[in-house]
């Protein structure tokens, strides 16, 4: 038989128990001014090898948008990598530090429409340039992105 004092704690947790049910009802209740806007497409990866003599990069055409640059040094010596657009005020500029050789590096920018190149600082090693085609769709249905 259960005593008066173990009824009623009971009686008092099962109570706090709906109303917090209650409470957690009342939250998400519908908001117009909600607006469910598109993500941005989903990152692509672009690779980059940097030679004593140029660079070459993989995929040399890509749609705008998020991208992110993998970078491996093959040259001889450290590298300090830029990758750039230009033009209108939309373009962005993203620069490694010292790449050493063998080592690589990661850029991300968000790449508008035109041309972007990869470029090494200093010369003898020709610069790689990226055609950007028109904004690439979004990713707001894509299952398992990371």
């Amino acid at each position: 038989m259960e005593s008066a004092l173990h009824t009623k704690t009971r009686r008092t947790a099962v109570a706090a128990c709906g109303v917090g049910l209650l409470a957690l009802a009342g939250c998400g209740g519908s908001n117009d001014d909600y607006q469910n806007t598109a993500r941005p497409a989903a990152f692509i990866k672009v690779t980059a090898y940097v030679s004593d003599k140029a660079i070459s990069v993989s995929p040399s055409s890509i749609g705008a948008g998020p991208v992110s640059l993998i970078v491996t040094n093959q040259s001889g010596r450290a590298q300090r990598v830029t990758f750039e657009s230009g033009g209108d005020g939309a373009g962005f500029r993203q620069q490694t530090g010292p790449i050493n050789p063998g080592a690589p590096a990661t850029l991300t920018a968000d790449v508008p429409p035109g041309t972007a190149v990869v470029r090494v600082d200093g010369g003898g090693i020709k610069s790689a340039r990226i055609k950007v085609g028109k904004e690439r769709p979004s990713a707001q249905n894509e299952l398992l992105l990371p």
